[in-house]
């Protein structure tokens, strides 16, 4: 039995850990917290801090995959250096195997000592030859924005430490510290740098809550660390400063206005498509290549006002639809009957709300035309009749903030599956407005079947 139908039998559990309860940290720089060493005394009589070592020891002994928590998505964890540990990422995601992933690192001595020694170049004992230096284009970028939602390609050392399935081939690995204290917990107890692409199953909407990542690999995982749901919500900035000039590779919390801030980034260019790339050759970072972010539902990017006229036209034949609002679209949009229509003209609403997905049904009148000769009675001499039909309507609203709207973006999809919508209206956002707002439209623009003017 290979291993995707072993993982296919596992009893997933779930542990709930919170950061505040795990113990002590210290650290040799105060000021700069985890970019220097730094160590936690662990509790003893914390259950928080024995879950967390539970999933360490995991990481340390098993090849399987652990999901965790860190301030952008819940990742899918493994060892870095070991090729069947790396190997069960790919099995429990089902995810294509030359879509590189990010290694995830605890400290900037971690990152040292993964790039160097060069042992192609040293002459005498292992001892005398210095640790591995980050090139200095990246200097501004990490004394900012590390720990944090932030990832830089580097050289792939010759040999290098890392599996090879974790780089897919390529001469650079992606590295991200984590801003999540959770994560960087578990990284250290793991004691070895951890591959993490997002938990989820491949193509599907990334993770943001324990029991999203529940929903997509039970069964697959051993364990899912639960320690509450992510701050940012899109994956990190992805760049790369060993091209002339730099660029983004990704978009992500950390925006191109911000990056251009950094001494040596004042020219950092677009390097990405928000549409999947169709290149045979390996991508040069994660999200690049392949479709991501997909509900089951077909998703619409729809840019100008929502209007009944314009839903109506796009109706699946089940007529459930879901809408994510963001600037200006209101329900009443929909609920309000507006023009006289021969078809598609909404006479009445029923509303509930449940937690933040709204529901109502809209009572639409359709024209019939009786076939000739079909003896059907409802209208005269073939003239056209009317009859009424619901579309039933699943709304969320996730304003017009970009940072919280890429902190609900997924959760939204996600919810709208869940509520058996067959197509999914996105009003898009102006993505040159707030830092994550790039972001947020490269996400949808992958996610979206289609993108239209309304």
């Amino acid at each position: 039995m290979d291993q995707g139908k072993q993982e296919s039998h596992l009893d997933t559990q779930i542990l709930a850990v919170d950061v505040n309860k795990l113990g002590d940290f210290y650290f040799d720089e105060p000021k700069k917290p985890f970019l220097g060493d730094w160590d936690i005394h662990l509790s003893k009589d914390s259950q928080d801090a024995n879950n967390l070592l539970q999933a360490a020891n995991l990481l340390k002994t098993s090849s399987l995959p652990v999901a965790f928590p860190t301030e952008t998505v819940y990742g899918l964890g493994a060892d870095a250096t070991r090729s069947d540990a790396v190997a069960g990422i790919y099995a429990a995601k089902q995810r294509p195997a030359d879509n590189p992933l990010i290694v995830h690192i605890s400290s900037l001595g971690q990152l040292r000592r993964l790039l160097g020694p060069n042992l192609d170049s040293r002459d005498g004992s292992p001892d005398d030859v210095p640790q591995g230096e980050i090139p200095a284009i990246y200097e501004s970028l990490t004394s900012r924005f590390w720990p944090g939602p932030l990832t830089i390609l580097l050289p792939l050392p010759k040999p290098s430490p890392l599996a090879q399935n974790v780089t897919c081939s390529l001469s650079t690995m992606a590295v991200r510290m984590p801003s999540s204290r959770l994560a960087l917990a578990l990284i250290h107890l793991a004691g070895v740098p951890l591959a993490a692409p997002s938990a989820n199953a491949s193509t599907k909407p990334s993770p943001t809550t324990a029991a999203h990542v529940l929903h997509d690999l039970s069964g697959r995982i051993p364990l899912i660390i639960d320690g509450g749901p992510c701050n940012v919500g899109v994956e990190s900035t992805v760049v790369d400063g060993l091209s002339n000039p730099p660029v983004v590779l990704r978009p992500g919390a950390v925006s191109i206005e911000m990056l251009r801030e950094c001494p040596g980034w004042e020219y950092v260019a677009v390097g990405y498509r928000d549409s999947a790339e169709t290149t045979t050759t390996a991508p040069r970072a994660p999200g690049m290549k392949y479709k991501h972010y997909s509900p089951k539902a077909r998703v619409i990017l729809v840019h100008g006002q929502l209007s009944f006229r314009f839903i109506a036209n796009h109706l699946p034949a089940t007529r459930r639809v879901g809408l994510v609002r963001t600037t200006t679209w209101r329900d009443e949009d929909l609920e309000v009957p507006g023009e006289n229509m021969i078809e598609g003209h909404p006479v009445a609403h029923s509303p509930r709300t449940d937690g933040f997905l709204r529901r109502f049904s809209v009572e639409m009148l359709t024209a019939v035309m009786p076939k000739e000769g079909s003896g059907d009675r409802t209208s005269m001499n073939g003239e056209i009749a009317n009859q009424t039909e619901s579309i039933h309507v699943s709304s969320i609203n996730l304003g017009n903030d970009a940072a919280i709207i890429a902190q609900g973006l997924f959760s939204a999809l996600r919810e709208l599956d869940l509520d058996r919508v067959d197509v999914i209206f996105v009003e898009a956002i102006n993505e040159t407005e707030g830092d994550a707002a790039a972001a947020v439209m490269n996400r949808l623009r992958k996610a979206a079947e289609t993108e239209t003017e309304s």
